[in-house]
């Protein structure tokens, strides 16, 4: 080994990481989406509810005799170690290992692989986005433009990472300028640019979904707008949505239907919200209704965002809260998706209590990733740049569950946290301001301290997605 260059040490420790994990893992865990997404590919019809671009990548494998979820963990995998793999390598040849050691010890903290060996659309998003990132710091920390051939595998990881969620938008339009351009991030110039981006980006995805993918029309659409009318009428009062009798939005509150952590009841045990909104307000009669009763109660908007936004971020909230604990088993099915053997079992347990700790709440990291924004933004070295980039990503993504989402599972907060934690351990070792290092530790602090309080004293809601849905 003492022939062997740092870079090559770094990289074979991430492939032996990779190797351990598909071991521990195989086949990977197919959970209630992944069945949904693979019946899909079976029947050979597809809808936009789940991002057809993955079922359709799936439906490849499954045509070329390689069924069941085997084929889609062993790519999500080997694209999130290429990408971890890629910048430790980065960073060894440099001659930081501390650093790149840090980098890998990211791929097994066990919240992050967890839910990365679930065959779920995050870890796809994530493993794309490690893979193109890896593959532009490569080249990016060596102060060297990508090569053509580089760039144009870089463009696309991010564009299938655009197609497999729809709020990926926001962690990928960032990254595209930070890894494919060129210079210091300008706040005004590149703000506009971005916004215009996202913008032609949201307006484009049905188009690809229906057009490109062929996948039939869903609701998927209208549980954004129905979750957030709820939450009016649950904030401001049922008088507030008059598309509904007041009498429907108060059996959804008798039946505790608008829950701060999903919209799920009122798609299912509250059916009947869904139903009297699908005659009262058919079609873009919805979106009407939506902006009007937001133009008209700010304030009730507001509170609903933010309670939703506490939950999904996991600050304020008790002990054992519903959707952290990766599964270590897949859903009980009849498409023939298999299960890791037992011995994944403790390794997610770890993981789910160190999730629901304060260590594993996402606002500690989306604090970080803040931190990392300040502190680094003015400096011109290829390492700082690189973790701007990244803690502009998971920033932007996590400021965007605050007008896009309707559900708080911790696995849509994957790719934030793992940016950020690659942004930190690439600003840690060049030089900071001290006050705002200070500063920022003491913020740190707060929200950790904060988060642990909430935790021993309010009191539990229950643990799985029964106690999430009421």
């Amino acid at each position: 080994m003492s022939r062997v260059s740092p870079a090559a040490r770094a990289a074979l420790a991430a492939a032996l990481l990779c190797l351990a994990m598909l071991a521990l893992f195989w086949p990977g865990i197919a959970m209630f989406d992944s069945l949904n997404q693979y019946a899909q590919v079976v029947s050979g019809s597809y809808d936009d509810w789940h991002p057809p671009a993955m079922a359709r990548l799936w439906s490849l494998f499954y045509g070329a005799g390689w069924h069941g979820q085997a084929p889609m963990f062993l790519l999500q995998l080997l694209l999130f170690w290429s990408g971890l793999g890629l910048i430790a390598a980065g960073l060894a040849r440099q001659g930081a290992w501390i650093a790149a050691g840090v980098i890998l010890l990211l791929g097994i903290w066990p919240p992050f692989a967890g839910w990365q060996v679930a065959v779920l659309k995050d870890g796809q998003m994530a493993g794309a986005l490690l893979a193109a990132t890896g593959l532009a710091g490569w080249w990016r920390l060596r102060e060297r433009p990508l090569p053509r051939g580089a760039a144009v595998l870089v463009g696309l990881l991010l564009l299938y990472a655009t197609l497999v969620r729809i709020n990926a938008v926001f962690a990928t339009v960032p990254l595209a300028f930070g890894l494919l351009g060129s210079g210091a991030w300008k706040p005004v110039r590149h703000g506009a640019l971005m916004l215009a981006a996202t913008i032609a980006v949201l307006v484009a995805m049905p188009l690809a979904n229906h057009l490109v993918f062929r996948a039939s029309a869903s609701d998927v659409g209208r549980s954004l707008p129905i979750y957030d009318l709820a939450g009016i009428a649950h904030h401001a009062g049922p008088e507030a949505v008059p598309v509904l009798p007041a009498s429907m939005w108060r059996a959804a509150e008798a039946k505790q239907c608008i829950r701060p952590l999903l919209w799920d009841p009122l798609g299912d045990r509250c059916d009947f919200v869904s139903d009297g909104l699908a005659a009262a307000a058919p079609g873009h009669k919805l979106t009407e209704a939506w902006i009007g009763t937001i133009a008209r109660h700010p304030l009730g908007y507001a509170a609903h965002r933010l309670t939703h936004w506490n939950a999904t971020m996991r600050w304020l909230v008790p002990w054992r809260y519903p959707l952290a604990d990766p599964q270590w088993d897949s859903e009980p099915n009849t498409l023939g998706l298999g299960s890791p053997s037992p011995r994944a079992a403790p390794f997610q347990r770890v993981a789910g209590i160190l999730a629901e700790s304060p260590l594993g709440a996402p606002i500690l990291w989306l604090v970080a990733a803040l931190a990392v924004l300040a502190l680094a933004w003015r400096r011109e070295d290829a390492r700082s740049r690189l973790a701007v980039t990244l803690a502009l990503s998971a920033v932007l993504t996590e400021l965007a569950f605050l007008v896009i989402s309707v559900a708080a599972d911790y696995r849509y907060h994957l790719w934030a946290m793992l940016a950020t934690g690659i942004a930190a351990a690439l600003v840690a070792g060049v030089p900071l301001p001290k006050r705002g290092a200070r500063i920022a530790l003491a913020l740190l602090l707060l929200v950790g301290v904060t988060s642990l309080a909430a935790r021993i004293a309010l009191p539990p809601v229950g643990e799985d997605y029964a106690a999430a849905a009421g």
